[in-house]
């Protein structure tokens, strides 16, 4: 159904812009004729669709190329699949491990890091686990004791969507020495599973006074709408680094191939470096993006070498 969807808006020429709450609207926009401009469809994450920042950067990218961006969001999870199914050119997403096993299936091509920001806990300004100034770990311990005791008011949203902070908060469970599966995962009501996008997910945990693991990005996009207040904003963990990369399908062509190459390129230009780390600024005071300028060594990614590959070292595999 999600190919079919996406089909569908290709050939009606539309992309998904933000729209509130989260969600995604269609807009029209001009359809060329055959061969008159090619087209790129980019599968990413929802943190750095609902920021606004592909909002962003695809009017940077078309006012210089003649290339029509469609840019469709889910978690990393989905996002992946579509990419191995052949329904993205281009994946952009934040989650090492995932994306680690989509390039070794054959299926990405010139992946480079291109920017970070970190996760954060947010939760109810009184904080009824009392999880203030612990670590990510120690205070998914807390939450996870105080919500099976039945303490009034203690909560957990998580995304349960298999995206790229599902991944980080399974992450932050096992470092906790704690089964995902067995030992947090249907474990009790306060253990709340959104299935859904960041933006939706925050507001989820806002109506229920709850906490939950977000980016900061996305938190602060979404800030004025939520009575939530960040309550854990450092550790090791909640690191989170995004990255681009060409996808490689059966059937793609050379130049769709190169299209793709170029747009990797772009994206660690230094003046598109450059327009990351000031997107949000003037409205935030910060930026929701840290771009990597080609420092990047901490990340064991990389973020600076031209892309150049054109065919995978192994043949891939649909999902």
């Amino acid at each position: 159904m999600v190919a079919m969807l996406l089909g569908a808006a290709l050939f009606a020429g539309c992309t998904t812009t933000p729209a509130p709450g989260g969600s995604q609207t269609a807009t029209p926009t001009p359809t060329a004729a055959t061969g008159e401009t090619p087209q790129l469809l980019i599968a990413t994450t929802t943190s750095l669709y609902d920021t606004g920042l592909w909002d962003y950067l695809q009017q940077m990218y078309e006012s210089t190329h003649d290339v029509k961006l469609l840019i469709t969001s889910q978690g990393t999870g989905k996002a992946i699949e579509l990419a191995i199914n052949g329904d993205a050119d281009i994946l952009a997403v934040h989650s090492p491990a995932q994306e680690a096993a989509f390039i070794a299936n054959g299926s990405g091509l010139n992946s480079r890091c291109f920017a970070y920001n970190y996760f954060i806990i947010v939760g109810p300004a009184d904080d009824p686990a009392g999880v203030a100034n612990l670590t990510p770990e120690e205070a998914f311990l807390k939450i996870r004791e105080q919500g099976m005791a039945g303490t009034p008011g203690v909560f957990f949203v998580s995304r349960g969507d298999n995206s790229g902070t599902h991944s980080a908060e399974k992450a932050i469970w096992k470092n906790a020495k704690l089964d995902y599966a067995t030992q947090v995962e249907g474990s009790g009501n306060w253990y709340v599973e959104a299935g859904s996008g960041m933006g939706a997910t925050l507001q989820l945990a806002s109506e229920k006074g709850a906490y939950t693991l977000t980016d900061e990005g996305t938190f602060l996009a979404y800030k004025g709408q939520l009575d939530l207040v960040p309550v854990i904003s450092s550790g090791a963990s909640l690191l989170n680094r995004y990255s681009v990369m060409t996808v490689y399908y059966p059937g793609v062509t050379p130049q769709k191939l190169e299209l793709g190459n170029e747009f990797v390129d772009w994206m660690i230009s230094p003046d598109t470096q450059t327009a990351i780390g000031e997107y949000g600024v003037s409205k935030y005071g910060k930026p929701l993006f840290t771009p990597m300028f080609g420092n990047c060594s901490q990340f064991n990614c990389d973020c600076s070498s031209p892309a150049t590959l054109l065919m995978p070292s192994v043949a891939p595999t649909k999902a």
